[in-house]
This record gives C-alpha cells, structure tokens and sequence, in this order.
C-alpha cells in the first residue's frame, strides 16, 4: 500500500452504490468537543434533514456526539464523498456563523462502512443511538437530546 495519509487511505476502494446502506463517521477537528453545546449539534442535525429533503440520503439513525458523528443512510443519489463534503461544508458554515468560530470545524476525511440488507439494521440503529450511554454523558439514550433512529 502506498504511504498515504490516514484519510487518503481511506478512500482507496472507496465506491458509493445508490440505494445501498452506509454507516458513516466523522470526528471535529482535533476531537474538540463542540457539540457539548446541544444548540451547536442541532445544527447537524439540520444538515442531515437537508439532505434527505434533498433526496441526497434518507436517515435511518444518527447521534451527533460532542466531538463526532454517526449516521446511518441509505444513499439515494449522488456519492459518499458528495454528501459527506455538503454535509460536512454547511454544518460548519452554521456552527462558525451561530458560535463566532472561524476555520475548520471537522477532520479530513470520514469512515463509512457498508451494509447488507441482511443484517440487522434495527439492532445497528440502537447500538448507533446508544452510544452517548456507553460514553457516559447519560444513563438512557431517550435522555440524550441529539439522536434519532426510524425503527426506535
């Protein structure tokens, strides 16, 4: 393998399938807990509901934790790279704007998985939701504000 950058690695073998599901990370530059403030996070959260009123991606679970990101889609037209780029570009345009922050809000790059029909979507959508419980910022996910799931 080349010796490439952590996120150039990452997008070698990449390919986006319309209509396939994905499981995508992304973390805040330098892991900065910036979605501790709830009000910042819905800014994301308005993000993901762009996109899907776009038609770039239907959201099936998401939790937009203090330093990061998990989103769970189901792709509808265009590539990975494209809605994680729109994505990523406007919610820090609304953070920087809302907040008085200037520059990069997110890391480059992002880790998607892909996922099968198959498997268990429900169960992945739960252990999506479930994370800011086994991070410790709550003891039930329902009192988490910045997370949603189609199936919970």
């Amino acid at each position: 393998m080349p010796d490439l950058p952590a996120s150039h690695r990452l997008r070698l073998g990449r390919y986006a399938e319309p209509n396939r599901i994905y499981l995508l990370t992304t973390n805040t530059l330098g892991r900065a807990p910036v979605f501790g403030n709830f009000v910042l996070g819905r800014l994301v959260v308005a993000q993901f509901r762009h996109a899907q009123d776009q038609g770039w991606a239907d959201s099936l679970a998401w939790v937009v934790m203090p330093d990061h990101f998990h989103w769970l889609i189901e792709l509808r037209q265009g590539t990975l790279s494209e809605l994680m780029q729109k994505t990523k570009s406007l919610s820090t345009r609304a953070v920087n704007r809302s907040s008085g922050r200037r520059g990069s809000l997110w890391q480059q790059g992002y880790h998607d998985r892909a996922l099968r029909r198959e498997e268990d979507l429900v169960k992945l959508a739960r252990y999506v939701v479930a994370n800011p419980v086994r991070a410790g910022l709550v003891k039930r996910f329902g009192d988490y504000p910045l997370w949603d799931a189609i199936w919970v």
